[in-house]
């Protein structure tokens, strides 16, 4: 998968290999700790290839309150912090079709402020909420199915990634 067309510039990059849905929570155990309040990070990947994993590991890493499922019937979940660091919005947006528009019924750009908003199948729909972002494209291994290994890139955008090491992740 591609990462999205955009106006902003990627200012930060970084590759790795993931081997099992235990190392892709704990990469985002280490990336809740690079976030902060207004931050959007967009998941890409096959389905099965982790990003709901990831997302989980984003919560705990994060102290949020509840358990980090897959949106995908109810579209988003909003995780309120346990720690007085920014709540989690989880939103999953397979089901959405419509881009920007749709995504605009979720409110999301209220959220952003004061949250970490966490969108999976974003692409094509979440850009325009923010020139400052991480994209997480997850591939998986090709060929055996039973194999957890994955390579992850991590994408940022904008001036709010600049200074962000995230090959330390």
């Amino acid at each position: 998968m591609e990462a999205p067309q955009s106006t902003a510039a990627v200012t930060a990059v970084a590759r790795m290999a993931v081997d099992s849905p235990e190392q892709m929570q704990d990469l985002g155990r280490r990336l809740a700790k690079v976030l902060r309040p207004g931050d959007l990070v967009m998941l890409t990947g096959e389905l099965g290839a982790g990003k709901t994993t990831l997302t989980r590991g984003l919560g705990e890493g994060l102290g949020v309150r509840g358990a980090v499922t897959s949106p995908t019937f109810v579209i988003a979940r909003v995780h309120p912090s346990l720690t007085g660091g920014p709540a989690l919005v989880h939103v999953d947006a397979y089901r959405l079709g419509g881009g920007l528009d749709e995504m605009e019924d979720l409110d999301l750009d209220v959220s952003l402020p004061e949250s970490v908003v966490v969108v999976e199948w974003g692409d094509g729909k979440v850009e325009d909420l923010s020139d400052d972002r991480l994209h997480v494209v997850i591939h998986r291994v090709v060929g055996d199915t039973e194999d957890d290994r994955r390579q992850v890139t991590l994408t940022g955008y904008g001036r709010r990634w600049s200074a962000v090491d995230l090959g330390a992740a």
